[in-house]
């Protein structure tokens, strides 16, 4: 059974910093590749990051490209993405999913975690 699980979603400043965390589970990340997303309420899902899975290449979004960090270490099946100079604009609720291909279409993807509340606020 594919299981996602985010963690280290929380409360920052503006200005600061934070490292997320998407545990994986039934599935090898030498073969699918992991996205991150995010969800502000009243918008629509928009990808962050992508990390490909056999080349290790990495894609951003438009929203976070410079501020925005996804890496992974395979022997523990995890894929972070480190946030920073963070903004009011860029809380929500943030995502990892699972797919074959690396993209930032969020309807590519059926694997999905159940997020981590971000929230940037003074």
């Amino acid at each position: 059974q594919v299981q996602l699980v985010e963690s280290g979603g929380g409360l920052v400043q503006p200005g600061g910093s934070l490292s997320l965390s998407c545990a994986v589970s039934g599935l090898s990340l030498a073969r699918y590749a992991i996205a991150w997303f995010r969800q502000a309420p009243g918008k629509e899902r928009e990808g962050v990051a992508v990390m490909s899975a056999r080349d290790n290449n990495k894609y951003y979004g438009d929203s976070m490209r410079g501020r925005s960090t996804i890496s992974r270490d395979t022997a523990k099946n995890t894929v972070y993405l480190h946030l920073t100079t963070l903004e009011p604009e860029d809380t929500g609720v943030y995502y990892c999913a699972a797919d074959l291909v690396a993209t930032l279409f969020f309807t590519a993807y059926e694997s999905w975690g159940q997020g981590t509340q971000v929230t940037v606020s003074p």
